[in-house]
């Protein structure tokens, strides 16, 4: 069997270099709760999350894949226990009068010919074969169940996502009101000025050059919101219609951008993912097993009792005198299989070698995950506030440049460059604040998402400030996990914990600036404009 010896090995996550960024990441930050996306602090988002959990269809085929794999688990067992079965045959018979040898004594006449029995048979499970095939249906089913919560996780995730982008889109359309109605004050003082004689028609068309441009984009951020709620519904299980009812998102971030306190073994150890790769690994390790018990002897018991009657009446098959039993054992034994088993056992031992392959790299792209998050929140925190500064300043300019204008100081292009560079600021700003919520889920779920809180285990002082912008934050519930979670037996990674104290201190808070809303059908100037004016 030396041709057929597995030759993976499964990496030690404790000895994977988790590298700069998560060893310089601000720890003891708690793991996330059941909830995590209450740290957003939107109800809504809250019961949409709900309704995609209950109505979403992909979510309910795992579901319906954990309770194939638990009655296989049954099946399996089911081999293991003696099976009686019983069996009964009634059958009335006529007799002919002539055969080829002759009148018999039952010649022309009805009889019964009925027979009954119970058939009892125990297999010996000497080499384990009947106990390991029920293990690694076991195994399976729990591997089915870790990916279950995966697939609750990624409907968490991808609803959550989605209604950023949702929250991002209403936030670009104030933007795009508000740049259109700055452009059109401009065309009008534009006009003005050429009335009275200090302007010019260049002027004039320079300002109202760019308002069918932000015409488009403001149908194009209406058309993004209504295709978000085609998705939100659509990740509910539910028809387009149902987006209708989303109102305007209320979205704050106010939660810890660090890690829990723990070794990197224990950081991805919890993840669904993982937990699914190492319960495979279990199941195709009992596959070996299995393979090679069927070198052996197999032994059976069995056992049979009955009654046979031909002719007489109804009940006769039922007299002691018409019984009969047998037992003993039945033993098979493989001689010559044209090398059958070997392959099995080959097919096996590659099984087994394919599923540690894929934990040893869904291993490393968890500790990626994790380190990515950490590195892309990091960035986003000083992006977020470079892009404050920016639009800070780009609000100044193009105040002192209008002033200028509205004055006959400066020419229009000093207006149209201050204008340009204020809408893509504030621009950059709202995508990098929609960025960074993103980047806070995308970390919950490289976390392998929240974990119920375990009484008093639950940490006191983790509590989120309130957010001054946007209301109170939901705070996010934080317990260890439990060191056994879906974890095999046999398989189960030694780790340490760790309870090396560092300092906290709260995420600053985040949300998506919400200019001042326009209304959904805000009039637009007319692209003509009165006198001889010359319209782009």
């Amino acid at each position: 069997m030396g041709d057929a010896t597995p030759q993976a090995r499964r990496l030690d996550p404790a000895l994977l270099d988790a590298g700069t960024a998560i060893a310089a990441a601000e720890r003891d930050a708690g793991w996330p709760a059941a909830d995590w996306w209450h740290a957003y602090g939107d109800p809504q988002l809250d019961t949409w999350i709900a309704a995609a959990l209950a109505g979403n269809p992909s979510l309910a085929a795992a579901q319906a894949r954990v309770r194939e794999a638990q009655a296989l688990v049954r099946e399996a067992h089911a081999g293991e226990l003696p099976q009686l079965n019983g069996s009964l045959s009634l059958m009335r018979q006529h007799w002919p009068d002539n055969v080829y040898y002759g009148p018999g004594p039952l010649a022309d006449s009805n009889t019964w010919n009925n027979t009954g029995g119970l058939n009892l048979s125990y297999h010996l499970d000497l080499w384990g074969e009947d106990k390991n095939n029920t293990q690694r249906a076991l195994d399976a089913a729990h591997a089915r169940a870790a990916d279950a919560r995966a697939a609750q996780l990624a409907i968490e995730a991808h609803v959550t996502l989605a209604y950023i982008d949702f929250a991002k889109n209403y936030a670009l359309l104030d933007i795009a009101h508000a740049a259109y109605e700055r452009q059109h004050e401009l065309a009008t003082l534009a006009r003005k000025r050429l009335q009275a004689g200090i302007g010019t028609q260049l002027e004039v068309s320079q300002a109202e050059a760019p308002l069918p441009d932000y015409a488009r984009q403001i149908d194009s951020y209406e058309e993004a919101i209504q295709l978000g709620r085609h998705q939100l519904a659509a990740l509910a299980g539910k028809g387009p219609g149902a987006g209708d009812a989303l109102t305007r998102p209320a979205l704050a971030l106010n939660a810890r951008a660090g890690l829990p306190s723990a070794l990197p073994a224990e950081l991805i150890g919890r993840r669904p993912d993982v937990v699914a790769a190492r319960w495979t690994v279990d199941a195709q390790a009992r596959g070996i097993d299995i393979a090679k018990a069927a070198f052996y002897p197999n032994v059976n018991l069995i056992a049979s009792l009955g009654g046979l009657a031909v002719g007489g009446a109804f009940t006769t098959f039922l007299r002691a005198m018409n019984g009969g039993w047998s037992a003993g054992p039945a033993l098979t034994l493989p001689i010559f299989e044209g090398g059958r088993l070997r392959a099995q056992l080959g097919a096996a031992a590659a099984g087994y070698d394919m599923a540690v392959e894929q934990y040893n790299q869904t291993l490393v792209g968890a500790l990626k995950d994790i380190a990515d998050s950490i590195v892309r929140l990091r960035s986003l925190d000083t992006q977020r506030k470079d892009a404050a500064r920016a639009v800070a300043l780009t609000q100044r300019t193009y105040d002192l440049s209008h002033t200028g204008f509205s004055r006959g100081l400066t020419d229009y292009v000093n207006v149209l460059l201050a204008q340009s560079q204020l809408l893509s600021a504030q621009e950059n700003q709202t995508r990098i604040d929609a960025q960074r919520l993103a980047a806070h889920a995308s970390l919950m779920v490289a976390l392998g998402g929240g974990i119920e809180p375990q009484g008093d285990a639950a940490r006191d002082g983790d509590a989120p400030a309130a957010n001054a912008l946007a209301g109170p934050a939901a705070a996010a519930s934080v317990a260890m996990p439990h060191a056994s979670a879906a974890t095999p037996a046999s398989t189960s990674t030694s780790t340490a914990t760790s309870s090396a104290a560092s300092a906290t201190s709260a995420m600053p808070a985040a949300r998506i600036p919400a200019a001042t809303p326009a209304p959904a059908a805000a009039p637009r100037a007319p692209l003509t404009p009165p006198a001889a004016t010359a319209a782009p």
